[in-house]
């Protein structure tokens, strides 16, 4: 199995493409700022969870890795909230990215709690 074969990095994966696009309609003010701090927290997700499970087997990094990508996924939703209270998404958008966020959330979690699944020793 390849990481990119896990559901957790799919819906990662696809969160932070959505991210993007809708980023895209931000104003150019927030190119370096807000822009680009929600694409980089949304992108970490995944990068962390290809990197915990090629480090497998370590256990201890496999945690930390799968730590840092929850981390990062919170930061998302830290900026989703900062996107939304200006104005530059809607509630429903919001609601959307949130529900993805907080399933990518859970993923993430399953894969903390059940380490021997993923082939971690």
């Amino acid at each position: 199995m390849d990481f990119r074969d896990l559901h957790a990095y799919k819906l990662g994966f696809e969160l932070a493409m959505e991210i993007f696009k809708v980023s895209k309609k931000f104003p150019k003010e927030e190119t370096y700022s807000l822009i680009d701090q929600i694409c980089r927290s949304s992108q970490s997700v995944c990068a962390n969870i290809a990197e915990a499970y090629r480090k497998r087997q370590y256990p201890a990094h496999y945690a930390s890795k799968l730590s840092d990508s929850d981390a990062e996924n919170a930061d998302t939703l830290a900026w989703l909230e900062f996107a939304l209270e200006c104005e530059y998404i809607d509630k429903n958008t919001y609601e959307d990215l949130v529900a993805n966020n907080q399933s990518v959330g859970n993923l993430i979690g399953y894969m903390m709690n059940n380490p021997q699944k993923f082939g971690v020793k």
